[in-house]
C-alpha cells in the first residue's frame, strides 16, 4: 500500500507539470526525501502526505480518496530522537507548512506554553533540559520564530487550551515568566486568537492526559515523553475534538483568562522582588 501512495503522488506531481524540487520545497522536506517516497523506498507519514498533496494543490476529491488509502495506517509514532538526530528545526519546517494549509488550529497544552506563544527565551528554557548544541537551539528559536508569523494571518484562526499549572511552573527566572505570560495576555487580545486557560479549581470530568494539537478537522499531533504521534483516522480525530470541547468548557477565556494570567505574571513580579 505505502509504495501505491509513492506512485500514486508521483504521476500526481507529474500530471501537475511540477519539478520534484519545486513541490519538495513547498512540502518543507529535500528533494531526496520526495524521490524516496514516489519510488517506494521511504513509507510516507500521514503529515508527508498531506503536505505533499498540499504542495501540488489537488482537487478535494483526489484528497479524499488519498486519505482512504493511507487510513489503515494513518497512525505513526516518531521518536524525539530522530528529530534530534535530524535537526529538530526541520520539524519546525514541517509544522509551519502545515500550518499554512490550516484554517483553524486547536492545541490543548498539559506541559508547556503553545509554540507559536513562546517567547525566545522561553523556548530557549525549554531546549536547554534537552542537551542541545547552541547552534542547535539558535536554529530552533529561528525556526519557531518563522512559525509565529502564522497567527498574524487574519484569514486563520488559533483557539489554545492551556493547563492553569503549566503558566505557574517556574521552568525560567521569574522575570522571564512574567515576560512570557506577558506575550499570552497580549496574544489573546488578537482578534483570531482565542486563549482559554484550565483553572487548577474547575471541577473536572476527566484527567488530562496528554498534549495534542488538532488541524482543522482532518489531522491530530499527540505528544507523549518520548514521541510524536500523528493521526488522520477520522474516528480518532473526532475524539479529540470531542475532547477539546469538553475542556474548553471548562476553561476561562477573555477577560477572565487575562485577569488569572496577569496575577500569575504578578506573583512572579513578587517573587523577584522578595528574592
Amino acid at each position: 500500500m505505502k509504495s501505491d501512495i509513492g506512485s500514486t503522488l508521483r504521476e500526481l506531481r507529474q500530471a501537475s507539470g511540477k519539478e520534484a524540487k519545486v513541490v519538495a520545497r513547498s512540502a518543507a522536506m529535500s528533494q531526496s526525501k520526495l524521490s524516496r517516497i514516489e519510488t517506494g523506498k521511504l513509507a510516507p507519514t500521514a503529515l508527508d502526505v498531506d503536505r505533499i498533496l498540499t504542495a501540488l494543490g489537488v482537487s478535494a476529491e483526489i484528497r479524499a480518496k488519498l486519505t482512504d488509502l493511507a487510513r489503515r495506517e494513518a497512525t505513526e509514532a516518531t521518536a524525539w530522537r530522530l528529530y534530534r538526530r535530524s535537526g529538530l528545526h526541520h520539524h519546525q519546517d514541517a509544522i509551519r507548512s502545515m500550518e499554512h494549509d490550516t484554517r483553524l488550529q486547536r492545541v490543548f497544552q498539559i506541559s508547556c506554553v503553545p509554540g507559536l506563544c513562546q517567547t525566545p527565551e522561553y523556548i530557549r528554557g525549554l531546549l536547554r533540559q534537552r542537551e542541545l548544541t547552541e547552534e542547535a537551539i539558535s536554529r530552533m528559536v529561528s525556526a519557531r520564530a518563522r512559525r509565529q508569523e502564522v497567527l498574524y494571518d487574519t484569514e486563520k484562526s488559533f483557539r489554545y487550551l492551556i493547563t492553569e499549572s503549566v503558566l505557574r511552573w517556574r521552568l525560567l527566572p521569574p522575570l522571564a515568566m512574567a515576560v512570557q505570560l506577558d506575550r499570552l495576555i497580549t496574544l489573546s487580545r488578537l482578534p483570531n486568537v482565542r486563549v482559554g486557560i484550565l483553572p487548577l479549581a474547575a471541577d473536572m470530568t476527566e484527567a488530562p492526559t496528554s498534549s495534542f494539537v488538532v488541524y482543522d478537522s482532518r489531522m491530530v499531533i499527540v505528544e507523549i515523553p518520548h514521541a510524536e504521534i500523528t493521526t488522520s483516522e477520522p474516528r480518532d480525530v473526532e475524539l479529540y475534538l470531542e475532547k477539546f470541547q469538553r475542556f474548553e468548557e471548562l476553561a476561562v477565556s477573555g477577560s477572565a483568562m487575562r485577569e488569572l494570567a496577569a496575577d500569575i505574571r504578578d506573583s512572579f513580579l513578587r517573587g523577584r522582588e522578595n528574592s
